[in-house]
Order: C-alpha cells, then sequence, then structure tokens
C-alpha cells in the first residue's frame, strides 16, 4: 500500500531533508504496509528513503514478515521514535545518532553506507565575491543547528584556519536557510544534497568548498536495542539490511530510473534529484561498522560537545551493534565514482 501524497508544493520543504541531520520535526502519518506475517517490522522512513528505493529495486517482494512504515521528516525525531520503541529500525545521516547518544537514547547503528561529500557545500551566490573559505571570517553563514552541515562548516572553517566564532552563525532550517540565501540576506549557506543540487541546477549560487576530505560521508541504519534482543526480530532487520545493500546496488546501477522515482515520490524536479542521484546517492557502498567508523562518528561527538552542543561526553562506541558486518568492507572504503554530469 502506498501513502496518499500532499501536494508537491507542500512536500518540497519536507522532502529536502532526506539527509537532514538536524532540526525538530514531527512524524508524517503513514499506514503504508507491506509483506505478510505474524511479525511485523516498524521501519522509519524518510520522504524518498528507504520504501521507495526498495520498492523501485524489487525489493520489497516475498517477505515473510510485515513491514509498517512511519515516515519523518529528519533524522533526529525518527530516532526519539526508536528510543520510545515506537520504531524498530530506520534511516539517518551521520549526526542524529551522535545527538541522540550525547541525550542519552536507547539506540544501536546496525549498519553503514560510504559516500562522497561532494554533496555537502558551502554555497555562495553567484556574484559574490568569496573565492576561498578563509575569506567566511565575519560573514553570515546558514546552517542547520546540529546537522550534517553544521558539522561540515565546522570541519570546513577549521581546515581554513578558522573557527565558528569566526563567523555569524544564522541557525535556520533548510526552506528558511534557502529563502535567505536567495534574497541575499546571508553570505553563505552549509547545506547537503539535494539542496546543492537544487541551487546549482537553478543557477542561483555556486559552491565555495565540499564536505569532500573533511566529512565521513557515512549514512546509518538505527535500531531500538529491544527489537535487537528478540530474535525474531533481528532475523527480520538482518533481512532488511540485506535488501536494502541490494537496493543500493540497483540505485547505482539505474541512476535515471531511481531520479525519476525519487522526484515523484518527493516533489523534487527531475533534474535536481538527477544531478543528487549522480553526485551522492549512488556513490554509497555498505560497509562495516567497524573501529574506523566509531572513530570518525566519536570526532563529530567530541567536535559538538566542545561547542557546549551536546550536554556530555559521549562514548560512541557503546552505540554500535557490530553483528550484521557479515564480509563487508571496512567504512573506509572508497564510495563509487560520482557520476556528476
Amino acid at each position: 500500500m502506498r501513502r496518499h501524497l500532499v501536494p508537491a508544493a507542500l512536500l518540497l520543504p519536507l522532502a529536502l531533508l532526506l539527509s537532514a541531520c538536524g532540526g525538530n520535526s514531527a512524524a508524517q502519518t503513514s499506514t503504508g504496509t507491506d509483506g505478510h506475517g505474524s511479525l511485523t517490522l516498524q521501519v522509519g522512513d524518510q520522504k524518498g528513503g528507504s520504501e521507495a528505493v526498495l520498492r523501485a529495486a524489487g525489493e520489497l517482494k516475498d517477505l515473510d514478515y510485515t513491514i509498517k512504515w512511519s515516515t519523518f521528516t529528519s533524522g533526529p525525531p525518527l530516532l526519539e521514535a526508536v528510543n520510545a520503541k515506537a520504531v524498530d529500525i530506520g534511516g539517518v545521516g551521520n549526526t542524529p545518532p551522535v545527538f541522540a547518544a550525547g541525550a542519552g537514547s536507547k539506540i544501536t547503528v546496525v549498519a553503514a553506507w560510504h559516500g562522497t561529500s561532494k554533496g555537502d557545500a558551502i554555497l555562495v551566490p553567484n556574484d559574490s565575491e568569496l573565492t576561498s573559505p578563509r575569506q567566511l571570517k565575519g560573514r553570515s553563514v546558514a546552517v542547520a543547528q546540529g546537522s550534517s552541515a553544521h558539522y561540515q562548516l565546522v570541519a570546513s572553517l577549521k581546515k581554513a584556519g578558522l573557527t565558528l566564532g569566526d563567523v555569524k552563525v544564522k541557525y535556520l532550517q533548510p526552506a528558511d536557510a534557502l529563502a535567505a540565501f536567495t534574497s541575499g540576506k546571508v553570505d553563505a549557506w552549509a547545506v547537503w544534497d539535494p539542496y546543492t543540487s537544487q541551487v546549482l541546477q537553478t543557477k542561483r549560487g555556486r559552491v565555495l568548498t565540499t564536505g569532500d576530505g573533511v566529512t565521513n560521508g557515512l549514512t546509518f541504519q538505527v535500531a531500538a536495542p529491544s527489537a535487537l534482543k528478540d530474535g525474531r526480530k533481528a532475523a527480520a532487520i538482518k533481512d532488511y539490511l540485506e535488501r536494502l545493500r541490494r537496493a543500493q546496488e540497483w540505485v547505482y546501477a539505474h541512476p535515471e530510473k531511481w531520479a525519476e522515482v525519487w522526484a515523484k515520490d518527493t516533489g523534487l524536479p527531475y533534474e535536481v534529484a538527477l544531478a543528487s542521484v549522480r553526485r551522492t546517492n549512488a556513490t554509497r557502498v555498505p560497509v562495516a561498522v567497524d573501529d574506523a567508523l566509531i572513530a570518525s562518528e566519536q570526532q563529530i561527538a567530541d567536535t559538538f560537545a566542545g561547542l557546549k552542543l551536546i550536554p556530555r561526553k559521549v562514548d560512541f562506541g557503546s552505540f554500535v551493534d557490530t553483528r550484521f558486518n557479515g564480509g563487508l568492507p571496512p567504512s573506509t572504503s572508497a564510495p563509487r565514482p560520482s557520476k556528476e554530469s
């Protein structure tokens, strides 16, 4: 059963939170189910996310358990639902687990994908005089607080010899940041795909720098510890993760077909969806939840703790489960090549 879609004009601001890792947004109502059987796996999703890609890749056939989908507008509320045991598993970016861990939430990272960080960018208007991140000193930069873009901004400034205190940070969620950026109310915008692709495809800005080489490019599936302790649910989670990995292979082999599905599901223009798929989505490869991954996420946690945005020290290693790694390559494995047009 597919969810009823609201008009694309209303969906777009929410759809563009796909890889967002910040914000305080509520779950969207969903009654969609797939499969059959007495066991139900409660899956948290985002528009154009796991359900859409699994369906497009034909991976929702022959399920011997039931998947009940719940749709969220971003990672943090999805993880709130995981913590509350309302969701057994769901997909998020690299930063929501850090903030959830900092809040003491009951969450466990069980699977990971590594992609390029070229879609994580600091954008400036086409007519901006800025040509280097170092020139951001004293300038205003829009970013979603606690998001993957927030960390990308901190890391990019550090690489340029600056700190967050050297810029005028404007904490804005993506829809408001887009308006501020296009109206000239901020000098730059730190953001992620598909917003990056939207700005570039509509020629409303250019890239000052990207997260390539400064952020880890990881995305996760995060489960509830209570679900992992249930033998039948753990088996269903294993099967679900295997289907997601096969679906990602399908995306790499069929970027145009996936862009069509993604555009329809989210309300994104096809050209924007395709650019984002080529630059970001199709580059992701399944990787192991390993020591290198833990260390990389620990660095993000320590950074935000140092900024007093996380209330306590986080031991990220205590929030992972490696049982589903199988023979996956290490988390440092290179992403697939970007097929940017």
